[in-house]
């Protein structure tokens, strides 16, 4: 974990000696489909659990330029990329024949790949032993999409990715009845067979959005689906499956039973999902120091999670009506002054961004679960995207950052995870 952590490290001299030549004629598609031979059926967005599973992972608007043009989705994703996939179970689901699906994204539809019964399911394989009713999801990392443009840096914005994903399905289930379960407890090298995947995708988490039927319990289904192309093009990296395959046995994990307590109205959530943008850059006006403790207090909650890991959040304080300017961790300042033009040049000098933001985050760690620290960070950071835009106010995410450096300016060793950045 440590060793590609610091492998894939930036600095000022790094992106300068080192600058990213792509190769577009090797773009891969953001899509992944399954051939017509698989049942399908297109969702219903007047359907109640139709709309839910859209206000996870649809498509929400289109950008175009000269010659070329890109989807956007609810969740967000580094270079608008999206390498993370998004499977499920439905187990007595209104409208939604129990089996196990693929959400595909460029058609609003959902695939079934394999039925289930009454006696077998997914359950065993996330740790259950009895019938869950409701959805167990899985998200999946097709890595190739990202590693194209980021390279050996990928896996850390895979896992980002997926938390953000992780994130949008906690938001969506504020809609619902339920709280949402996080799951990196799973048995990833299994279920990556049983799917096809041949080391071209990987599963990185779960999250379930369910109840269990105390009186039924059940088996683990078997199946072996066969590859199925999610990108086109491909090129392996061997630094990246590496680091996957060190980093997929979780140890000592922590499991935090605690719900977290939101309060938004159901109607404004519903447009800040479908509306939420990443912000190209800001203005440089200020936020209300209300405004900013309403964010803090809605990404600070716990998140119900079996390996739970520590993150720590520090707030570079830049135009926050009557706040002093400076730096805080976890709610507390640990210095003073004007760090604007500090935050902006750590974020590889995005000043419009960082330092023209309202706030500047920078989440680290010292946690030694990589893939479970790593996308807590993208759910963290997603939270912060659904309450900054509900206020209306922009937020973006940065996942580039001169790592040593901000290690530096923060006074810690911790790794660094995600710098983020909210303003007007």
């Amino acid at each position: 974990m440590f060793r590609y952590h610091e492998q894939t490290k930036h600095s000022y001299d790094s992106v300068r000696s080192n600058p990213n030549q792509l190769d577009w004629s090797s773009q891969p598609s953001t899509y992944k489909n399954y051939p017509d031979t698989y049942p399908k059926r297109q969702l219903d967005l007047d359907k109640e659990e139709d709309n839910f599973l859209y206000h996870i992972a649809g498509l929400t608007a289109k950008k175009s330029y000269p010659g070329f043009e890109y989807y956007l989705r609810i969740n967000p994703s580094a270079g608008a990329l999206y390498p993370n996939e998004l499977y499920f179970q439905a187990r007595g689901v209104e409208g939604v024949e129990d089996g196990i699906y693929h959400y595909e994204v460029a058609t609003h539809s959902l695939a079934q790949l394999v039925p289930i019964s009454e006696e077998e399911g997914l359950e065993p394989y996330l740790g259950y032993t009895h019938a869950m009713e409701g959805y167990l999801f899985l998200v999946s990392a097709i890595y190739y999409r990202s590693s194209w443009k980021y390279k050996n840096r990928a896996l850390r914005y895979c896992l980002l990715d997926a938390g953000h994903l992780l994130g949008s399905i906690e938001a969506a289930a504020l809609l619902k009845p339920h709280a949402v379960q996080m799951q990196y407890l799973i048995e990833r090298e299994k279920l990556n067979r049983m799917f096809g995947f041949e080391q071209r995708e990987f599963f990185l988490s779960a999250a379930t959005l369910a109840i269990p039927r105390k009186e039924q319990k059940v088996k683990a289904v078997e199946f072996a689906l066969p590859y199925v192309e999610g990108s086109g093009t491909f090129e392996p990296n061997a630094k990246i499956m590496q680091a996957y395959q060190e980093t997929i046995s979780l140890q000592a994990c922590h499991k935090l039973l605690k719900a977290p307590k939101f309060d938004y109205r159901s109607d404004k959530l519903r447009e800040t999902i479908f509306a939420r943008r990443s912000q190209r850059g800001f203005e440089g006006d200020a936020i209300t120091k209300a405004q900013y403790s309403y964010i803090m207090e809605r990404i600070t909650q716990p998140i119900l999670s079996d390996c739970d890991e520590e993150v720590s959040v520090y707030a570079v304080v830049n135009r926050v009506l009557d706040m002093p300017l400076g730096v805080q961790k976890d709610g507390e300042y640990i210095k003073y002054g004007d760090f604007s033009r500090k935050a902006g040049y750590l974020c590889l000098e995005q000043y419009s961004l960082a330092a023209k933001g309202a706030v500047t985050f920078f989440l680290t760690s010292k946690a030694r679960n990589y893939q479970a620290l790593y996308q807590k960070a993208g759910i963290i950071g997603h939270r912060l995207y659904i309450a900054s835009n509900y206020l209306g106010i922009g937020c973006s995410g940065i996942g580039a950052y001169y790592d040593d450096e901000v290690n530096a300016f923060l006074g810690n060793d911790e790794m660094v995870l995600y710098a983020l950045a909210i303003g007007r």
